[in-house]
């Protein structure tokens, strides 16, 4: 059976977008990332003009996604959160291809991309109805 980390990473990779929390001048925050998992790491592409990725890096963060707004009738809920160390990374051309195109501005600034990896060391899932196992069921009837 998967671990609780390896079930939320998988679940991870069928969600583009999620939400990063640390803490910045010891107050905490949550900032928006496009994602994508790459050997078992979440790597994440920020906007830097925000700086974010500064309290980031270096540092232990949380990382999340859900299917709370994209779930059909009738589908499960799931909520998933993986924590670990975070780090710069220097994307391959592999990589920066499956991020896709990125946005043309951010906040009204033109939009200049950070990226970081995090690897996961503590994972969580929550869900409805089915629970994890009907989710590992759901999801490896799809792949």
């Amino acid at each position: 059976m998967p671990t609780a980390e390896q079930r939320a990473v998988d679940l991870l990779s069928r969600t583009d977008y999620g939400r990063i929390a640390t803490s910045m001048r010891a107050l905490p925050f949550l900032a928006f990332a496009r994602h994508i998992v790459s050997e078992g790491r979440v790597l994440l592409r920020m906007p830097g003009s925000c700086g974010y990725h500064r309290a980031c890096a270096g540092g232990v963060v949380a990382y999340g996604s859900d299917n709370l707004g994209s779930a059909r009738p009738g589908e499960s809920l799931w909520s998933v959160q993986v924590v670990g160390e975070c780090a710069a990374h220097e994307p391959t051309a592999a990589e920066l291809e499956r991020f896709g195109p990125a946005p043309l501005l951010v906040d009204g600034e033109p939009f200049e991309p950070v990226y970081l990896s995090v690897r996961p060391r503590f994972g969580t899932v929550h869900s409805t109805d089915t629970g994890p196992d009907g989710l590992e069921r759901h999801f490896a009837s799809t792949s």
